[in-house]
């Protein structure tokens, strides 16, 4: 009926194997390193990176990375304005010398929240470590930080970094580990803050780069944010034109301050394997220049380009002390190209902050050809960059499933078009009208494995990528809408849920019609039950489709690639294996309908086969005795029919690599074969079907050259029994017989064959 592709959603391989105990204390193995937990680093993870569990001021904490500030257990009461968030932080750091250490308690106060906090600026000058240590101790807690907290601790750390509010250095340096907490919180309190006044982060991001600029020659990094100054001398070399600031990668995904350097005697970038991203600026007229690089991008809320859930989009500022908008500026760069599971990189745009439209721009910045694993940039003015890197999925098959499904369509479609020939030529030899329901439901099956095996490919997806794709035009409007339309795919997505959804109903209807002839034998068939299997095999399945289009395309309308949302991008099938199940349509138009007429076929074929084809019974089967394996054969014959093989692709939903991959080969080989296994077993095994094809083989023979039998030689004998299982319209009172058995006995020859066939 179907093949793997539509339902399975694909095997995908890791770009590395975690060898097996390599990676210590929960680290993972990624692009060939461990990627660690705060709490540890080194090559394996083994190296101890955290401060133990302490009580200090009868305060307690428990156990805390290096580099950050841990709560105290003890929270504010309830009565108080600060309620729920902690009395106390401490941080755990390295001391100059290298050893990890806890830091002094930093206590707050319970009766002070961020929104009385925020109310404080106009003192700043006057308190600005007490407040900014406050602000610290308010964020620490970051699951509980909401839009409006996020807000207003942005609206207080934005004035400490304000030069004309004159707050001290080490306020300042506090107010940068607040920025560090606040990226910790959720993206969506982050969405609804900077939608609620995207004013106050503009001053944010604009102070801290003037906070970058003053630092001279020091450094201040904290788990999500790094700022480094670097100021140079009178005397500077007149060979040095540049300034390279470098991240590396590091044990885990927190700053450290190794994980930075500078080189002030630099004239181009030049990364290195250890190196995340780099970037280069021209220094020949400037006296200093200050760097910070943003872990993600919570504070930039872009209106027009969204990432990847699994991206971690840096932004790195690069700032001199002339003017930015000098476009006579040089400014180079290299971000690293990120993978993510299952997905592959498809293209990348240079971009900037515009503080003119507070989203990303592209003027003046300018995508290069990369090298190695890196994307390079290059801009004319200095300002917030970032990489702009847009993936899309990365769908692997085995080949061998790719075999399994053509040769499997392709015995399909032979016997089903066999099985409608015979159907069809045969009715009145049988002396029985055409089996409505089977031939509709061969046709339908028919002809989605056509469409199936011509249509479903995307001839996007054969399109060739560079490793390194690069926009001529740097257009971030192109990474939005990077998939070309395809109308064509659309519409052969459609056509394929329709045929399928089809197939289904008509084994739905097949189910309800065994039902009227085997269990309720001494009535006919519902009036005008042909008409009414017809409007509703070829029409629901077709108001179905066109509801799911068109609710689909009046949604997203506004959306130049709406057809997404409909099928998938890699094939012309419905969208599914990223969406949630209430937004997708492979759940709420396929498999809901499929899964409701599955469950009600596996009832009425359990009832059928307990009833029926495993109970001896007068009225529904012959007096003869019947083998076990004629049983056994009929209920698969009926299995087939009503598509119970269609519950293994459940299975294929098992969250294991082996199983799913298993279930996906048994999955392809049972429905794949549908269509034959209805030919043989609906059309082979018939008496007519058999005593023709003796009929073809013996003038074959005799053609060929005559042949005269030994006497001692068996003759052809045919064993044969006539299966009136789909007789469409029995009269009233008459037993339908399941297993009929054939008149024709063990010792029956061809030529008596033919004359039982012609007295019938």
């Amino acid at each position: 009926m179907l093949t793997c592709f539509p339902c399975d959603t694909g095997t995908s391989t890791s770009s590395s194997t975690d060898p097996i105990g390599f990676c210590q204390n929960s680290g993972t193995f990624q692009n060939g390193r461990c990627i660690c937990p705060e709490e540890w680093t080194g090559l394996r993870c083994t190296i101890i990176n955290f401060c133990e569990n302490s009580t200090c001021m009868n305060f307690t904490f428990p156990r805390i990375p290096v580099g950050r500030y841990g709560s105290s257990m003890e929270k504010c009461g309830k009565e108080t304005p600060n309620a729920g968030n902690p009395k106390a932080t401490r941080l755990c750091n390295f001391t100059d010398e290298g050893e990890i250490k806890l830091q002094a308690v930093v206590i707050g106060n319970c009766s002070v929240n961020l929104g009385t906090l925020e109310m404080q600026i106009d003192d700043i000058s006057k308190k600005s470590d007490n407040i900014s240590r406050e602000a610290q101790v308010l964020t620490s807690d970051t699951n509980k930080l909401t839009p409006n907290n996020i807000t207003a601790a942005t609206r207080v750390v934005g004035q400490i970094f304000n030069d004309s509010r004159g707050a001290t250095s080490q306020a300042k340096k506090v107010a940068v580990t607040t920025v560090s907490q606040l990226l910790e919180a959720s993206e969506e309190s982050f969405r609804i803050a900077v939608d609620d006044d995207d004013e106050t982060f503009t001053t944010l991001i604009d102070q801290m780069k003037n906070y970058s600029l003053s630092l001279e020659n020091q450094s201040v990094v904290t788990p999500n944010v790094a700022v480094r100054s670097v100021k140079f001398s009178p005397e500077k070399s007149m060979g040095s034109t540049g300034v390279r600031f470098t991240v590396q990668k590091g044990a885990s995904s927190s700053l450290v301050s190794s994980s930075t350097s500078v080189d002030t005697n630099a004239d181009d970038i030049k990364p290195s394997d250890q190196t995340e991203l780099q970037i280069w600026l021209d220094t020949t007229n400037s006296n200093s220049c200050g760097f910070i690089i943003y872990q993600n991008s919570k504070l930039f809320q872009s209106k027009i380009f969204t990432p990847h859930p699994d991206f971690t989009q840096r932004v790195i500022s690069g700032a001199t002390d002339q003017d930015e908008n000098d476009q006579s500026a040089s400014v180079r760069m290299a971000f690293r190209n990120q993978s993510i599971e299952g997905f592959k990189f498809h293209s990348f745009a240079c971009v900037y902050w515009s503080f003119s439209v507070n989203d990303w721009a592209t003027n003046g910045c300018f995508a290069e050809e990369g090298t190695g694993n890196f994307l390079h940039c290059s801009c004319n003015h200095t300002t917030n960059f970032a990489v702009l890197m847009s993936f899309k999925k990365d769908y692997k098959y085995p080949e061998s499933l790719n075999t399994l499904s053509t040769v499997g369509c392709a015995l399909s479609i032979t016997g089903l078009i066999l099985t409608i020939i015979f159907q069809i030529v045969t009715r009145k030899f049988r002396k029985t009208s055409v089996t409505w329901v089977l031939v509709n439901l061969c046709m339908s099956m028919l002809i989605f494995n056509l469409l199936f095996v011509f249509g479903i490919g995307n001839s996007n997806k054969n399109s060739k990528d560079t490793d390194i794709p690069v926009s001529s035009n740097n257009e971030i409007s192109n990474l939005n809408n990077n998939v070309p339309r395809n109308p064509t795919c659309t519409v052969m997505a459609a056509l394929l849920h329709y045929f399928l959804l089809v197939t289904f109903t008509w084994t739905g209807l097949s189910a309800t019609q065994l039902y009227f002839l085997l269990i309720r034998t001494m009535k006919p068939l519902p009036r005008r039950f042909i008409l009414y299997a017809s409007l509703i095999g070829w029409g629901i399945p077709a108001i179905v489709v066109a509801m799911t289009v068109g609710i689909i395309f009046l949604k997203n309308r506004n959306d130049t690639k709406w057809e997404l949302y409909y099928r998938e991008e890699e094939i012309c099938w419905l969208a599914g294996r990223e969406k949630g199940a209430m937004e997708s349509p492979l759940v709420w138009s396929f498999i809901l309908p499929v899964t409701i007429i599955l469950i009600s076929n596996v009832v009425l074929f359990i009832i059928i086969t307990v009833k029926v084809l495993w109970k001896n019974n007068q009225n529904l089967t012959s007096t003869k005795k019947i083998s076990s394996l004629k049983k056994v054969l009929s209920t698969l014959s009926i299995a087939v029919v009503l598509g119970i093989t269609w519950i293994l692709a459940y299975l294929m939903l098992i969250e294991n690599a082996d199983f799913m991959l298993f279930f996906s080969y048994i999955f392809c080989l049972f429905n794949t074969t549908q269509g034959l296994q209805i030919f043989i077993l609906h059309t082979v095994r018939t008496r007519i079907f058999q005593s023709e094809a003796a009929k073809v083989l013996k003038s074959l023979s005799s053609s060929t050259r005559p042949v005269k039998w030994p006497s001692s030689a068996t003759p052809l004998r045919l064993r044969v029994r006539m299966y009136n299982m789909l007789r469409s319209r029995p009269i009233l009172n008459e037993h339908f017989r399941l297993l009929e058995p054939s008149i024709i006995t063990e010792e029956t020859t061809l030529s008596e064959t033919d004359q039982a066939n012609t007295s019938n």
